[in-house]
């Protein structure tokens, strides 16, 4: 799948693909669950999180909407025939 600015985080998350962002998203549930940090770096982790998230989610978004294309045009070439 392309890279493209609606997959693009706000935060400059553009060179971060699905598999990227979620892997990391892991490894910051992982850090926070295991705790022994710091406050400050529990909120930096958090943020960072949340970061992850929505770009997972953009990604997420875009390839439902891409499917839901797909099935439309489908649908339409299916009806045309018929």
């Amino acid at each position: 799948m392309a890279k493209t600015d609606a997959a693009a985080g706000d935060t400059g998350e553009s060179a971060l693909g699905y598999e990227q962002a979620r892997d990391e998203l892991i490894e910051v549930v992982r850090r926070l669950e295991a705790g022994g940090t710091s406050l400050e770096e529990s909120l930096a982790l958090w943020e960072r999180g949340e970061e992850l998230a929505a770009v997972c989610r953009r990604w997420l978004e875009g390839a439902r909407a891409r499917l839901d294309a797909a099935l439309a045009a489908d649908s339409s070439e299916d009806a045309s025939r018929g």
